[in-house]
């Protein structure tokens, strides 16, 4: 293969990753993230007022007042970057804004001396952006309305700073229009968020639906063929056998188009075509060589033992598409990538793609992530095979692809994986480090596992992925 006709990082094979969509998920985060920031800001600028206020109101009350709407801010920011209970802190704060307010003119112990503008104001807003996000559109729509009216009752009242009633009402009415005009946003984009992820669904029911119908049409294909060229075939024979040299032929030709129907019955469309593990070997070895970036290459018990070439042609399709993603999400431009190839006893290959690149949850990757699900899981699913998925955050990945003996005993697979780590550590990689490594592109990544713990994520014979 010249210079020219090297491999991008692009997918040659397999269906080619989408871009990152608009989803209702990736919406509510960047939501929570904003408005906690948002929060955090005000909540600074409040604290000059704030301690100013504090000499003028009642002790200790005022402290503990404000300790608990701070802190629960701060919660506030601590979920929203961690994406762990957000809709509780949020709530949380929102209610305690309200308590806040309610419970100011407890606070008051001398009515000459409240400020101007208490500082519960600066905060009004915050707290309907918390209900926004947190509350359903109705609660949050009734929140929105109702707290800038309880403030600009108190803001009307010797205990809020005695306003006069043209700047109270102005005060409510910023207030309600900041937070529907918030409200209103957040509302738009969660529905337009919602219904591309319905698309996208009906889009992945609808391929899903074609990918059978295709596996179906091409297996009725191969049962047309088997009784086209065995079974009428033998039928012709036996009709026109008039020597017992001719009918035992004919008796030969009938069970060969039995175990042939046979074959076919089973869940592996396999037809009559083989091809060497080697050559198999050579084609991944040729496919890792012609990437952009190197793939240290290692076989082990590799023979010219015969494989069906459509499990060839699956088990090539997917390494390719395990390597590609490899590439394309590993994370680093340093990362050490390793394919290995081992045969196993008595016909069987295990084919494993393996980098020390940034790594992934298998079980957060998404429905609508095709180059993992389809490209790999459901194409060696489809001759039955076995997909094993080795990765956590932050260290690195491993694709295992099975087909054949040995593809449900762990210890065999343990046993390729250290026999492929030493073989590769002879061409430039230590031991430890390309049985650690993995195809971190899996991430086409989806919700599930812990992402801090290392996941094992296998499909066999004809589960789906």
């Amino acid at each position: 293969m010249t210079a020219p006709d090297r491999l991008s990082v692009s997918p040659q094979l397999g269906v080619p990753t989408p871009g990152k969509p608009l989803s209702r998920a990736r919406i509510e985060r960047l939501f929570s993230r904003i408005i906690a920031t948002f929060g955090l800001v005000f909540a600074v600028q409040i604290i000059p007022g704030l301690t100013d206020a504090m000499r003028l109101l009642a002790e200790p009350w005022t402290l503990v007042s404000a300790s608990v709407l701070l802190a629960t801010m701060v919660w506030v920011v601590v979920a929203a970057m961690a994406q762990r209970g957000v809709s509780l802190s949020m709530r949380t704060a929102a209610v305690v804004y309200v308590a806040s307010l309610l419970t100011w003119p407890l606070l008051v112990t001398d009515v000459s001396s409240v400020p101007a503008t208490p500082w519960l104001w600066y905060l009004c807003t915050v707290a309907t952006a918390y209900a926004a996000i947190a509350f359903s559109v109705p609660v949050a729509a009734i929140y929105t309305v109702s707290v800038p009216v309880v403030y600009g009752v108190l803001r009307a009242s010797p205990y809020g700073g005695d306003s006069t009633l043209t700047g109270a009402v102005l005060d409510v009415v910023y207030a309600v229009i900041l937070g529907g005009a918030l409200l209103i946003l957040v509302t738009m984009v969660r529905q337009a968020a919602s219904g591309v992820d319905a698309a996208q669904a009906a889009a992945l029911d609808r391929y899903s639906a074609v990918a059978r119908e295709h596996a179906s049409e091409a297996e009725r294909a191969e049962v047309d063929a088997i009784v086209h060229d065995s079974v009428l075939t033998t039928l012709l024979a036996a009709a026109g056998a008039s020597s017992p040299e001719v009918m035992a032929v004919a008796a030969r030709m009938a069970t060969e188009a039995i175990g042939h129907l046979d074959a076919a019955a089973g869940a592996v469309p396999v037809d009559g075509a083989v091809l060497g593990l080697d050559r198999l070997s050579e084609r991944i070895s040729s496919a890792a060589r012609s990437f952009s970036a190197p793939f240290d290459f290692s076989q082990t018990g590799v023979t010219d033992a015969p494989i069906p070439t459509i499990v060839a042609d699956a088990l090539h399709a997917a390494a390719v598409q395990a390597m590609v993603n490899s590439l394309q999400h590993a994370g680093r431009a340093d990362a050490h990538r390793c394919v290995s190839i081992v045969g196993l006893e008595p016909q069987g290959v295990q084919v494993s793609v393996m980098d020390d690149g940034v790594g992934f949850d298998p079980a957060a990757v998404g429905a609508e992530r095709l180059g993992l699900r389809v490209s790999i899981l459901e194409r060696v699913a489809r001759v039955g095979g076995e997909v094993t998925v080795r990765s956590a955050p932050g260290e690195g990945a491993t694709i295992v692809l099975s087909w054949g003996a040995g593809t449900t005993e762990s210890g065999a697979a343990e046993s390729a994986l250290a026999s492929s780590g030493s073989e590769a550590s002879g061409n430039g990689a230590s031991g430890s480090e390309a049985s650690a490594s993995g195809a971190s592109g899996a991430a086409d990544s989806g919700p599930g596992r812990s992402a801090t713990e290392a996941s094992d994520s296998r499909t066999q014979g004809g589960e789906s992925g």
